[in-house]
């Protein structure tokens, strides 16, 4: 692991604002993105690479990658399924 990089495996979960966002959250993000504000990563997860994803804040000072229906189905996993992620800054 390189140190542009961030490797994690975790739980697809939920985020709650107004609508249910299927999602990952990033451990550390504040810290490993430098920022509490939205930025732009590339994502991998399970082998599915999100290019220029945007790292979402949470309510909780951390940020989260989004899993739309279609990559959730590509992956062949849902909420409460474990995932291997990589993070990587733009």
């Amino acid at each position: 692991m390189s140190a542009s990089e961030m490797r994690f495996q975790t739980t697809i979960g939920v985020d709650v604002k107004g609508e249910t966002w299927s999602c990952v959250e990033i451990p550390g993000s504040a810290e490993f993105l430098g920022t509490g504000k939205t930025v732009r990563v590339d994502a991998t997860v399970d082998g599915i690479l999100l290019e220029n994803v945007g790292a979402m804040v949470t309510g909780t000072g951390g940020h989260m990658v989004s899993l739309n229906a279609k990559v959730r189905k590509a992956l062949g996993k849902d909420i409460g399924d474990v995932v291997d992620v990589v993070i990587a800054p733009r």
